[in-house]
């Protein structure tokens, strides 16, 4: 048996507190068991089509918490007990879950594909654009700066913004953003459709009137009944939403993009969105964009 040096740095046992023991997991502050990750995923998918795997549980705990805090909840039973009579706390929740990751021109190759259709059907009368998913506004405005880029000053183009996140759709509403945000965008377009703040406002910019007003924002769940929109839409995106869902919800809403969008419209999916199981309704034109099928089940 060989001794002990003593000068050797001794090794970590299991459980021990060695440089290279694994660190004992913070107790949480609020119990989360099974039952209410079972819960909450049952939630968030009938209302809206939000597909939670085992690997999000400590997000969902985490965004969870950050409500049950805010109420001066003890716990998750409490907190869900309360979610089946507070309409107002139920869209806070909602909002906690939902994943709002968005640029301005987000995905670049569409937009030049974008522009083709404006000037294809502006030949024929208002172009109508739907952002489907459109998170805190970028890609509605992204929309609407190609539109001018495009056509020019005042375009017949109506564009409406839709989201889950009721927030977000006050954050795009209202077209501010940090300068960080905008900066990417290069001085040509940041002094043609913003306005720098001042003062109290220095470090953001907002969006100028003349691009605002191409876009409406309101709220709105693709999972519920009724879609209070009217088509036909020229292009719908919808991207980089539709990746929560599982296959059964993404193929309903498929089928109501479907009779929404023009004849010779375009569906603009995200990167990670393949639309194979719905070849039926869509087929692939370019990368990640999606022409209707002629003869699609109405």
């Amino acid at each position: 048996m060989r001794a002990h040096d003593p000068n050797s740095p001794a090794r970590p046992t299991p459980g021990g507190t060695g440089k290279d023991a694994t660190p004992p997991r913070p107790a949480r502050e609020f119990r989360f068991d099974d039952r209410d990750f079972e819960r909450i995923r049952r939630l968030i998918y009938a209302h809206a089509g939000i597909s939670l795997n085992d690997s999000k549980r400590d997000m969902v705990y985490g965004r969870v918490t950050r409500r049950l805090r805010a109420l001066g909840l003890k716990s998750f039973a409490e907190y869900l007990q309360q979610l089946e009579t507070d309409e107002l706390e139920f869209e806070e929740f909602v909002n906690s879950l939902t994943t709002n990751l968005t640029a301005f021109f987000r995905e670049e190759h569409h937009f030049p594909i974008l522009a083709e259709l404006l000037r294809k059907h502006a030949e024929n009368g208002p172009v109508s654009l739907w952002s489907a998913a459109c998170s805190t506004g970028e890609e509605a405005y992204s929309m609407a700066i190609t539109a001018i880029e495009t056509l020019g000053a005042n375009p017949r183009v109506r564009i409406l913004g839709t989201d889950l996140d009721t927030r977000a759709v006050r954050t795009a509403d209202l077209g501010i953003y940090p300068l960080e945000r905008v900066e990417k965008l290069g001085e040509e377009r940041l002094k043609r459709f913003f306005l720098k703040g001042t003062g109290d406002k220095a470090g953001y910019a907002r969006v100028r009137p003349e691009v605002r007003a191409l876009v409406r924002f309101r709220p709105m769940n693709l999972m519920t009944p009724v879609w209070p929109i009217r088509g036909p839409f020229h292009a719908i995106f919808c991207r980089n939403a539709m990746i929560y869902f599982d296959r059964a919800a993404q193929r309903r809403v498929l089928e109501r993009f479907r009779p929404l969008l023009h004849p010779d419209g375009r569906l603009f999916a995200g990167h990670a969105e393949g639309l194979a199981h719905c070849a039926d309704l869509f087929e692939p034109e370019r990368r990640t964009v999606y022409r209707p099928v002629a003869d699609a089940s109405r």
